[in-house]
């Protein structure tokens, strides 16, 4: 029998490209953030040791790469920041200030 999830388009996403809308899933599905037990771990086509968490729409399964600033912008999520973008807009989601504190 075969899994639901089989047939979901599987996407890699790195910050850059994160969107609204995954951002939203993210902090959704991770409202504390997420914890080294619910990161995947896997090799890309460059032999590279990849962290990521997964979030799944009805179509698509995203792998969202880990980073720290990843875990910043979630904790600071506030869903009004992106009510003037469109969901799918990749250049809404900035990157925040990294200081050597964080």
């Amino acid at each position: 029998m075969k899994n639901r999830n089989d047939n979901l388009k599987r996407v890699i996403v790195d910050f850059k490209k994160l969107t609204p809308e995954i951002l939203a899933l993210l902090v959704e599905r991770y409202p504390d953030g997420y914890d080294e037990d619910q990161i995947i771990s896997f090799r890309n086509q460059h032999n590279e040791i990849i962290e990521a968490v997964e979030v799944t729409t009805a179509d698509t399964k995203y792998l969202v790469k880990v980073s720290t600033k990843l875990a910043i912008t979630m904790e600071n999520y506030d869903e009004d920041d992106y009510e003037d973008f469109d969901n799918n807009d990749p250049e809404a989601v900035q990157p925040p200030e990294v200081t050597d504190e964080d």
